[in-house]
């Protein structure tokens, strides 16, 4: 289960309070949301985290806004959490990117909130809950040296390295309540994994909406390289890798940058919705399907790499000609995961003036397109049954306690697959990095045994 889409669970420390206040919080949508919940969280250490919002004396629910199904997801949190308050006193604070999309018709359509808030005052969440304050900064919240809690793992985290977004995708209203890109410095970034590889982290993934801009802002066109450079002369780290490239803004100098690293794996998430040159035009994605092959065909040169992307089926325009040339280059085997999601059409977006594609047919054409990525899994799982791999031990396993659960180390956390530890040599533990061998898979699950530690 992703850290980002559920209540955040494992965390039951009392700080120093003889009188503990309770508090429940819930980070929807992306990891991107996750980390600024962790800012809320590193502010809020007077209080003891519970996962029951009977109890709690504070409710918070960090929201998404990004599409239909996540808003209305987050509609249904919050009015589910209104309806556990314990009294009157309970504190419910509704944040993140659904507020700053709606501010007004939220605000007017939820008496049952006491604290609203947008995306620019995460670090001053102790100050609103104290006062029953709502507060929208104008800027959007950009992460400095302020610590967090990190919730989920105790040896992996996230690093957040930018905000907002410059592109101007068709289908995309993140811009209009994010803004135009903000990059951290180098030196916040830095000082960062300092901390946290001295907490004992030791595998991070780096995110923003459009990592591989990072810098850009600053007139630096390849500041990703100056990230990896940096990282690798940080004692400790022992992987790393990037989410959510963009192909107009990733250089081959950046991807054989991460090639050539000792510690970033060969990890390759680039999201890039369609393959059709008619739909990438529509789209407004800036790469034409040359470039896009050009890019994965470089990163799948690389030793043991590992790539995953995104597409949306249904998108205004889409014919059955652009579609059909996306199954077969689906079909092509190129990644190792892919995520896909039905259009979702956006106001504020340049695709919401078009002519939609009728649901039914987009129904039909995700079902499609999902049979076709669950047969991709299940063939890479195949191919890994009797190698041995490196695998970090996540905790107990999603089949329950019997077994301990992992990833492999290339992997991201949470969201490309699963190992069930049925055997090991020596003592497992949460956390541990060991050799593994892989023995076994079924649909989303591979199956090893443990018999070495790293």
């Amino acid at each position: 289960m992703s850290p980002a889409t559920s209540v955040l669970r494992g965390l039951s420390t009392i700080y120093g309070s003889k009188m503990p206040k309770f508090l429940h919080l819930v980070s929807l949508g992306c990891n991107k949301n996750l980390v600024d919940s962790e800012i809320m969280l590193g502010r809020l250490r007077d209080y003891t985290l519970t996962d029951d919002p009977s109890q709690a004396d504070v409710i918070i629910v960090n929201t998404c806004g990004f599409i239909a199904s996540a808003k209305q997801e987050s509609i249904r949190t919050i009015l589910n959490l209104a309806s556990c308050k314990k009294d009157e006193s309970v504190t419910l604070v509704v944040t993140g990117c659904l507020m700053a999309r709606y501010r007004e018709e939220l605000m007017r359509e939820l008496p049952e909130v006491d604290v609203f808030s947008g995306v620019g005052d995460y670090a001053q969440i102790d100050e609103m809950i104290e006062r029953k304050q709502s507060r929208f900064s104008p800027r959007v919240f950009l992460q400095g040296t302020q610590e967090r809690v990190v919730s989920g793992s105790n040896f992996h985290a996230y690093i957040k390295i930018a905000e907002g977004c410059n592109q101007q995708c068709s289908f995309c209203a993140i811009p209009s309540f994010k803004g135009r890109l903000q990059s951290r410095t180098l030196g916040d970034i830095v000082a960062e994994v300092r901390s946290l590889v001295s907490r004992g982290f030791y595998d991070f993934s780096f995110i923003a909406q459009d990592s591989s801009s990072y810098g850009r802002d600053r007139g630096e066109s390849d500041g990703l390289i100056a990230l990896i450079d940096a990282i690798e002369g940080i004692a400790g780290v022992k992987f790393a890798r990037i989410l959510y490239l963009y192909p107009t803004t990733t250089s081959d100098a950046l991807v054989r940058r991460i090639i050539d690293s000792s510690v970033f794996c060969n990890y390759f998430d680039m999201p890039i919705q369609h393959i059709s040159e008619e739909m990438l035009r529509l789209m407004r994605r800036g790469a034409g399907a040359a470039r896009v092959r050009e890019l994965f065909a470089l990163m799948r040169s690389a030793p043991n790499s590992f790539l995953r992307s995104g597409f949306i089926i249904g998108h205004p325009g889409e014919c059955e000609a652009d579609f059909s040339e996306l199954c077969d280059f689906l079909r092509e085997g190129i990644f190792d995961r892919v995520s896909v999601f039905a259009y979702s059409q956006e106001e504020d977006t340049i695709s919401a003036k078009m002519e939609q594609i009728a649901p039914k047919i987009v129904r039909k054409r995700l079902k499609m397109v999902e049979n076709i990525t669950r047969e991709l899994v299940k063939r890479r799982f195949s191919e890994l049954i009797g190698t041995e791999q490196l695998v970090e031990i996540t905790g107990y396993s999603s089949e329950g306690e019997m077994f301990f659960g992992g990833k492999l180390a290339v992997w991201d956390f949470g969201i490309d697959g699963e190992v069930l530890i049925n055997d090991a040599c020596v003592p497992c533990e949460a956390g541990g990095l060991y050799k593994c061998r892989i023995t076994g898979a079924t649909d989303d699950k591979l199956i090893g045994e443990i018999y070495e530690r790293v």
